[in-house]
């Protein structure tokens, strides 16, 4: 879907509005006055009247309005309590066939040795950065009494339902299978695990629900967090808001900010639990992860040539595991500054470890699109280098150490007032935040579906609407 506004004049400032006309005005025969008539006490008197009794009518008749105790509105956090339950985002989640949920669960425990379980209650989603996935199916399978705040309520009657939610595990379904099924040997009796095969199977379960033919498909909700995820069917689902990472490895016809909603990774090491501060940040600048990526992750190469031998740098190669986290954590924790250079796609998990470790992200990401950019303004909790600034031999950490303890007291300020955003586990967090944004976009999505019901089928070349997709245009350094 492309839906990329025309653009429009700048509005009209004081500066830009042209000043009246001074020559007379058409209808006047005279453009100077000989003689001035003489001022009448009548008008101001009826006027000092009415306004005399209009305060008394007042002060006799009107009754304040009666607003409901029930309301609250706490301005400080930012939390807004609906009166009217009714006035909230309807979704309905689809009761999938299990080899689409808790089976992808199963079938990744056994992959990797795990041993069967007699209950769903039992399986455990195993943790990772992609575990949006999870948590969401979670909160949706809560007591309603729970999510009293969510700007989505669910229902269980779909006739009811503005939204649909398909709870399919992408995520994990992607790497639920470590080796591919055609160079693996497996028992006879157990089937290897193909997550092409699923997509698919998941498609033709939707295709004969009459709720997806309904509407085509807009008002539909799938999560697709990894860069990889629903690669196979993406085409098939491109009309409903999908729950991405970044653009990465989506085409301008499959997602965009209009659409669609980013989301941020869940972090992967433990969140900094001390208050603000210099005194136990000795560290300039922390990084640690593959230094060799693919795409526009070659930038980390770069990177690791001009800083490895810098003063007060910690660089570190490290795949992901129980160690490395541990270290990172440390890292994180200590360090005034955190790299963020782009992985494989613009986005990755350092940068929200680094920004519940109070740990002021370096973002080196030219094309990187952000979770929650109508809430969180990015240039308050963190710094942008674009990449031929960041790669000049000396020039970052020369940038960075200009930035004063001050102002590094101010990020980590911001830092600690926009966390909750990035906490999956916490109520007021994540969660919360993914469903509000998922709720603004029914306006648009009631758009499409109506226009989707009444336009001609044509055979264009290039999009007949143009989108606002994702970041094409670069950065600029904030230093």
């Amino acid at each position: 879907m492309n839906l990329r506004p025309k653009l429009r004049s700048p509005p009209l400032t004081a500066l830009s509005i042209p000043s009246p006309p001074t020559s007379p005005l058409p209808y006047s025969s005279k453009s100077v006055l000989t003689k001035m008539p003489r001022k009448s006490l009548l008008r101001p008197t009826l006027v000092l009247a009415f306004l005399s009794l209009f305060a008394l009518y007042s002060f006799l008749f009107y009754n304040p309005p009666n607003y409901n105790t029930n309301t609250s509105i706490n301005l400080d956090n930012r939390s807004f309590r609906s009166v009217d339950d009714n006035k909230k985002v309807k979704i309905y989640m689809y009761d999938l066939p299990r080899r689409f949920t808790y089976g992808v669960i199963e079938s990744y425990a056994e992959a990797r040795g795990g041993e069967t379980v007699g209950s769903d209650a039992l399986l455990k989603y195993p943790g990772n950065q992609h575990s949006a996935e999870w948590y969401l199916f979670s909160d949706l399978n809560r007591p309603g009494d729970q999510r009293i705040d969510s700007a989505l309520t669910r229902v269980m009657d779909p006739e009811e339902a503005d939204l649909f939610y398909v709870p399919f595990f992408s995520s994990l379904s992607l790497v639920a299978n470590p080796i591919r099924s055609a160079t693996v040997n497996v028992s006879p009796n157990r089937t290897v695990y193909n997550d092409e095969q699923t997509q698919e199977a998941l498609m033709e379960w939707l295709e004969e629900q009459v709720y997806w033919k309904r509407n085509n498909g807009w008002d539909h909700v799938f999560i697709c967090q990894d860069p990889n995820a629903l690669y196979k069917i993406i085409d098939r689902v491109k009309n409903g808001v999908l729950l991405v990472s970044d653009f990465g490895r989506l085409g301008a016809n499959q997602a965009s900010l209009v659409k669609d909603v980013i989301l941020p990774y869940s972090h992967r090491i433990n969140s900094y639990k001390g208050e603000i501060g210099l005194e136990n940040r000795k560290s300039l600048l922390f990084f640690m992860g593959n230094r060799y990526r693919k795409e526009g992750g070659k930038i980390r190469d770069m990177l690791f040539q001009v800083l490895e031998n810098e003063q007060e740098v910690i660089i570190k190669h490290g795949a992901q595991s129980r160690e490395s986290r541990r270290m990172a954590s440390q890292g994180m924790h200590t360090s005034k500054f955190c790299l963020h250079p782009a992985g494989d796609t613009p986005s990755a998990c350092r940068l929200f470890d680094a920004i519940v470790s109070l740990c002021v992200p370096v973002i080196v990401s030219d094309y990187i699109e952000l979770p929650f950019e109508d809430v969180i303004d990015y240039r308050k909790i963190a710094i942008f280098l674009d990449t031929y600034t960041a790669v000049k031999p000396g020039s970052l950490v020369k940038l960075l150490r200009k930035v004063t303890p001050e102002r590094i007291l101010e990020f980590q300020k911001e830092l600690k007032k926009v966390k909750r955003y990035f906490e999956y586990e916490e109520a007021n967090g994540t969660v919360k935040e993914i469903w509000r944004q998922v709720s603004l976009k029914l306006p648009l999505i009631k758009l499409m579906s109506n226009r989707d019901k009444r336009i001609v089928l044509r055979d264009l070349t290039q999009p007949d609407c143009s989108c606002l997709c994702s970041n094409q245009s670069g950065v600029h350094t904030t230093l």
